[in-house]
C-alpha cells in the first residue's frame, strides 16, 4: 500500500482489550504515519516521576489504587496535543476511557476546528482473546493471573468500553477491525480504513 503524500493529518483513537495485539499495531501505525504515540499511562507515570503540578495531583489521587480523575487526565492530554509534534496528528492509546473524557476531547478539538478522524476498535473473538491472555500469563509466569481474574478483566474492559463504542458509532467515526490473522494482515485492514478516511476528507 503506497504511503500517502505529505500534508495528511490523522488523529486516531485506538481501542482494544489486552491481548488483542494493539501494542504491535500501534507501533506500526505511528511509524507509517509519522505521528506520536500518546499513552495516558506513560504520561501519568512521567508526570508523577517529574513531580509536575498535575503529576503530584494525580499521584495523590492514585494512592490506594484509585484512578486519576477525568479532569487531570484531560488536562494532561490537552497539554500534550498542543505540542508541535502533534500538528500532523497522533495516536491516542488509553484515552478516552470514559464518556466525560471523550466529550472533553471533542470540545477541546472543536475550539481549533478539529475532530477525531478515526476510532479503531481492534476486535477478537472472546474465547480466542481468553486463550491469548492465558498463554501470555503462562509464558510470563504471572502467578496472579488465572481463568477467573482474566475473565473478570475482560468483562471490566467490555463494560467500560461499550459506552465509548456507542458514542463514536453515533459520530460515524468508529471502525471495527478484525484482529485475527498475521500482524501484516491486520495492519493492512487498518490501513485500508485510514486510507479511505483520508481520501474522503481530501
Amino acid at each position: 500500500m503506497p504511503k500517502l503524500g505529505c500534508g495528511w493529518v490523522m488523529r486516531i483513537i485506538f481501542l482494544g482489550p489486552p491481548g488483542v495485539g494493539k501494542g504491535t499495531q500501534s507501533q506500526k501505525l505511528v511509524d507509517y504515519w509519522s505521528i506520536p504515540h500518546i499513552s495516558t499511562g506513560e504520561m501519568l507515570r512521567e508526570a508523577t516521576r517529574n513531580k509536575t503540578e498535575l503529576g503530584l495531583k494525580a499521584a495523590a489521587q492514585m494512592e490506594g489504587g484509585r484512578l486519576a480523575s477525568d479532569e487531570i487526565v484531560v488536562q494532561m492530554v490537552r497539554q500534550r496535543l498542543a505540542q508541535s509534534d502533534c500538528r500532523n496528528g497522533y495516536l491516542l492509546d488509553g484515552f478516552p476511557r470514559t464518556l466525560p473524557q471523550a466529550a472533553s476531547l471533542d470540545l477541546g478539538l472543536a475550539v481549533d476546528d478539529e475532530a477525531v478522524d478515526a476510532v479503531l476498535n481492534l476486535e477478537v473473538d472472546q474465547e480466542e482473546l481468553f486463550r491469548r491472555l492465558m498463554a501470555r500469563a503462562l509464558k510470563e509466569d504471572r502467578g496472579d493471573d488465572n481463568e477467573d481474574t482474566i475473565r473478570n478483566r475482560m468483562k471490566v474492559y467490555n463494560d467500560m468500553t461499550f459506552p465509548l463504542i456507542q458514542y463514536y458509532e453515533e459520530q460515524k467515526v468508529l471502525f471495527r477491525i478484525d484482529g485475527i490473522g498475521t500482524i501484516e494482515e491486520v495492519f493492512d485492514r487498518i490501513q485500508a480504513v485510514l486510507t479511505e478516511v483520508a481520501e474522503k476528507r481530501a
